[in-house]
């Protein structure tokens, strides 16, 4: 028999499944690793090679696999779970942490219950999808619930909707949070622009810069974005409007922008972004709760975000009237954009209070402490070792 190990969550193996490589579940779970290789785990990260995930995991100190998956939900699932499965059997971890839809249904199938399985969904699969196959995701996440030791919710409006749908298991709450030493507060946006060659080029430095970070899909809304601008535009002619990520709703926006937007594309590091900018921009359809509101907060920026799931957990309450939106609505995006870049006092002070609301609430070192007491709950009484290989 394997001797038995010291259930201190930091004595614990973790093996976190990753899919997607990029955005906003990539940067969480950079961060949750990168804190708990210092706290004293022994993490491996299964994510496809040669996303930004995994390159930025390189030489933090944790086991990097490549697990060979896309973003479907339904192709390849076979071959992933048999990949995934090998992978299992040779780390033999004490937990696994599948993050997002589709490692959260991989990763489940393969395990069914037979080690402690934590399911961060990000935002629920049956939110995000049209309404037939939300009905499917939905009857999975129903069914997948017993074979989860604890669903990881990012807010409590997350956690609220998936009780609300019928999914039956333990729920913990933990809101995402940044690294404030990678967002330093910055009151002046002119320097940072005249170091993005996109910016610095064109129209002066001067004119008011609006900056939205975030993949390019229907979730993150830059297509209603794109709608509001035109009627920024008209009280500000010379304001810029910089879309900074990429994804497969890249080419319709481009091709319904006009001249005034740049479309910066994937970059490693977004700092430099939010701290070129007036204000930042996120209108999406549904979260969890977004990273990048709480990035822009972190580096004193004021911000608008449309009042989905989290979005309120993380303004500071005050900010409501001033930085909520519905989703979907071009012409309250509109006004509350024309509001805040007309008041360059309000701005100013809305971003100091956002700094210190997420230095106060939403640091990665709360998250990584509040994960790890997930970890000892979930391992309690449940320590095992895979002794043969796991099939799916």
């Amino acid at each position: 028999m394997c001797p038995q190990r010291s259930l201190d969550a930091t004595g614990l193996s973790v093996l976190h499944v990753v899919q997607p490589g990029e955005g906003g579940v990539a940067r969480v779970v950079l961060d949750l690793v990168t804190a708990q290789v210092e706290q004293g785990f022994t993490v491996s990260l299964a994510c496809p090679a040669g996303t930004p995930l995994a390159e930025s995991a390189a030489g933090l100190g944790c086991e990097l696999l490549d697990w060979q998956s896309t973003r479907s939900p339904v192709r390849h699932v076979v071959r992933e779970s048999r990949h995934l499965a090998e992978l299992i059997a040779r780390v033999r971890p004490d937990v696994v942490h599948a993050h997002s839809a589709k490692a959260g249904l991989v990763a489940r199938v393969v395990l069914r219950g037979r080690i402690p399985t934590v399911f961060q969904p990000h935002a629920w699969s049956f939110e995000a999808v049209d309404s037939r196959t939300s009905a499917l995701a939905l009857r999975w996440e129903r069914w997948a619930a017993r074979w989860t030791t604890r669903v990881v919710c990012v807010s409590e409006a997350e956690r609220l909707r998936g009780q609300q749908a019928g999914v039956r298991t333990r729920f913990s709450v933990v809101q995402n949070g940044v690294d404030p030493a990678r967002f330093t507060f910055d009151t002046d946006p002119h320097a940072a622009r005249r170091a993005l060659p996109a910016l610095a080029a064109g129209r002066s430095n001067e004119s008011p810069v609006v900056v939205c970070v975030g993949r390019l899909c229907m979730q993150k809304g830059q297509d209603t974005l794109l709608q509001a601008w035109d009627s920024v535009v008209a009280r500000f002619p010379d304001a810029r409007l910089a879309l900074v990520g990429d994804g497969p709703t890249g080419d319709e926006l481009r091709r319904i922008a006009p001249p005034s937007v740049t479309f910066a594309g994937a970059v490693p590091d977004t700092a430099p972004w939010y701290r070129a900018a007036d204000l930042v921009v996120l209108p999406s359809r549904w979260e969890g709760i977004a990273v990048a509101p709480l990035e822009a907060m972190a580096t004193g920026r004021a911000v608008v975000v449309t009042d989905v799931d989290g979005s309120r957990e993380s303004l500071p309450p005050a900010h409501h009237p001033l930085s909520l939106v519905p989703p979907d609505d071009p012409a309250a995006l509109a006004s509350a954009v024309i509001r805040l870049l007309d008041q360059a006092e309000l701005r100013t002070s809305l971003g100091r209070q956002g700094r210190q609301h997420v230095l106060s609430h939403f640091t990665v070192q709360r998250v990584g402490a509040a994960i790890a007491d997930v970890y000892r709950e979930v391992a309690v009484g449940r320590h095992h070792k895979f002794r043969e290989p796991v099939s799916p």
